[in-house]
């Protein structure tokens, strides 16, 4: 089951398959390769302002493909420092390098140490994959 999805061991997950990369007290956030191959074709992304404060596990917009529109949610509280600009005309992004080019938004986290015991690492979530059947 997960042979098939890339799962990075430097990143930590959520169960509604985001990632985060912690880079000292900011996160560069996205959705996993397996979120992106289950959307399909992104064709568009609704996302937050700048200075948009977030909380772990919250809303912080959508992601739209041809075949649904889905929710995203924050891994981390926090700030929101910076957007991957490319995504407003290049949402494909996402699904061609979903751990690369494809990353949607960098936060300051603000509860970083509490926060980030509550996401998965790379083995956890590639167990989690594997309860669902896919």
């Amino acid at each position: 089951m997960t042979d098939s999805y890339a799962i990075p061991a430097d990143l930590l997950y959520t169960k509604e398959h985001e990632w985060a990369r912690l880079e000292g007290s900011a996160a560069r956030v996205g959705i996993t390769e397996y979120a992106a191959k289950t959307l399909n074709d992104v064709v568009y992304l609704s996302l937050p302002s700048l200075g948009t404060s977030l909380k772990q596990y919250g809303s912080f917009g959508t992601i739209e493909s041809i075949k649904a529109v889905s929710e995203l949610y924050s891994p981390l509280s926090g700030t929101v420092r910076r957007l991957n600009s490319e995504l407003q005309t290049r949402p494909e992004l996402v699904n061609q390098s979903p751990y690369g080019e494809g990353w949607i938004v960098e936060i300051d986290a603000s509860n970083l140490a509490e926060e980030r015991t509550k996401l998965l690492g790379p083995d956890q979530y590639a167990e989690f994959l594997a309860t669902l059947g896919k």
